[in-house]
């Protein structure tokens, strides 16, 4: 057996990726929407439903979740990768990114916080609790309100030749995954 190569601890976490991504949207007191994209969200809980999303401190979508105790987890494809970039890569202080990357924000159901047309589903949630992890916080949100586009999401799963979810590799690089399944 040949030798592991050595990952330096503080880029440890791209051994992870790629991670599937997602657009968090959000608002805060002063009633304008934001959209981070983040790769580092998971369910933590089943019963009761509960996810988890880590955000820096210095993100507008940060201060806007911490003003407003909610937001929505929106689940994008391949055919809005552009937006998704952009999303992650402008700051909502300085942007519509609704108007700038042409995204459609619906009213949620359960909470403030819109969801995106775009995207094939939402899981609409407010702040469980939240915990400071070295230069992220942790968001911990309780499920209120889940859905998705017809056709995309059964009990089976998702519809994978339809859905072409992202998933972050570092950079500007995404992937989606085969839609082949394979079982054990």
């Amino acid at each position: 057996m040949s030798a592991k190569t050595s990952v330096n601890p503080s880029q440890a976490y791209r051994l992870l990726h790629p991670m599937h991504t997602v657009l968090v949207s959000c608002i805060g007191n002063a009633n304008k929407p934001n959209i981070t994209t983040l790769a580092w969200a998971m369910p933590t809980s089943i019963n009761p439903p509960l996810l988890a999303v880590s955000i820096a401190p210095g993100r507008h979508s940060h201060t806007l979740i911490e003003e407003s105790g909610e937001f929505t987890v929106n689940i994008p494809t391949l055919d809005i990768l552009q937006a998704v970039y952009t999303c992650g890569s402008l700051s909502g202080r300085s942007f519509d990114k609704f108007k700038k990357c042409a995204l459609t924000p619906l009213p949620g159901r359960r909470v403030k916080a819109p969801a995106i047309r775009e995207c094939t589903a939402h899981l609409e949630c407010e702040v469980d609790g939240q915990m400071q992890t070295g230069d992220h916080t942790i968001f911990v949100g309780k499920i209120l309100e889940a859905y998705a586009d017809p056709g995309a999401f059964t009990d089976a799963g998702y519809d994978l030749k339809r859905t072409r979810h992202l998933y972050h590799l570092g950079g500007n690089n995404f992937a989606v995954l085969d839609p082949k399944i394979y079982k054990a």
